[in-house]
């Protein structure tokens, strides 16, 4: 098994190992990749390399990437399913080859087209669920492990606890401007927010989430006047949805959550962590802003039975 700095546990020819180098450079310096990120990468890379090491019957080379067919490809996914992993992770591993492939292509290193013939397994179509509590606490505490820039991970951190403590949509966290955050105080403060057909409605903020809101803001390089935005990209322009998704498909990757944990997760996670525990359902109707208490209890992840207890305790006639 080839050795050098950087490659540690690759299965690849010398060639190759300095490709694989060039890659993780790319990764860390142009892309700026968190650690995280490439450690994820870097895995699913090994992985097939050394899937290849045993096929090929030697360290693999850059000519034998070259010279890959689909069939070596498919071998390659028949193996995965073989022992076991999940079509997800497997999709996963496909993307991270792509990636690389792409990155050898434009540097004149190998030229393989067979691999945009294999497609990535099928995936079953689900709506985003619930994350049980601690899921929902690993990924708000984890979140500022995936940028080694301090603003960026105090962002991260920010967004998370401002979905999951507000019961937000993202695209109504990212809508609010520097003069909407909340005072950071040790009372519970108001929010109003504009949702779906312009309708307002105020939420209330606990302090620990305008504490994570306000320790960023003290760190953001960008903005300060009222009508900025109140979550920035790294090129300070207004952040977009697609960052935050990234993040949390990183977060997935990083502690093991189902594929159904994404930004709308955490909103599902406030509207179930209520109910479950005794929140009255037309609150959390306001608080979601649904037009419809029937919206409300679809949203929600708990049981029929918590249900029929909230609505045996709340209705009058139960009382009889």
């Amino acid at each position: 098994m080839a050795r050098s700095a950087g490659v540690i546990g690759f299965a690849a020819a010398p060639d190759l190992a300095v490709g694989v180098e060039q890659w993780q450079r790319w990764l860390r310096h142009e892309r700026r990749a968190s650690p995280h990120t490439i450690d994820a990468y870097v895995r699913d890379l090994a992985g097939f390399l050394a899937f290849l090491t045993g096929h090929l019957g030697g360290l693999p080379s850059l000519a034998d990437l070259a010279a890959l067919r689909r069939a070596d490809f498919r071998a390659w996914l028949s193996a995965r399913a073989g022992n076991g992993l999940e079509s997800s992770s497997t999709a996963r591993a496909l993307s991270v080859l792509r990636g690389f492939f792409t990155f050898l292509a434009r540097r004149g290193l190998v030229e393989n087209a067979a691999l945009s013939g294999i497609r990535a397994p099928r995936l079953p179509r689900s709506v985003p669920k619930a994350l049980t509590g601690a899921e929902a606490f690993d990924a708000l505490d984890s979140a500022a492990e995936l940028s080694d820039e301090s603003w960026i991970a105090k962002r991260d951190t920010a967004v998370l606890t401002l979905l999951y403590g507000c019961g937000l949509r993202i695209g109504e966290a990212l809508a609010l401007n520097r003069g909407d955050a909340p005072p950071a105080t040790d009372r519970v403060t108001d929010l109003v927010i504009t949702g779906k057909g312009n309708k307002q409605r105020t939420v209330p903020v606990l302090p620990v989430v305008a504490a994570a809101v306000a320790d960023y803001l003290a760190a953001c390089p960008f903005g300060g006047a009222p009508e900025d935005p109140l979550f920035f990209g790294a090129r300070g322009r207004r952040l977009g949805p697609r960052q935050v998704q990234l993040q949390m498909e990183r977060l997935r990757y990083l502690l093991g959550l189902p594929e159904t944990a994404t930004p709308h997760a955490l909103r599902h996670s406030f509207a179930t962590h209520l109910l479950a525990s005794g929140g009255d359902l037309r609150a959390i109707q306001e608080l979601l802003g649904h037009a419809s208490l029937s919206t409300t209890q679809r949203y929600t992840h708990v049981d029929t039975a918590r249900l029929l207890s909230v609505y045996d305790g709340a209705h009058p006639r139960a009382r009889r």
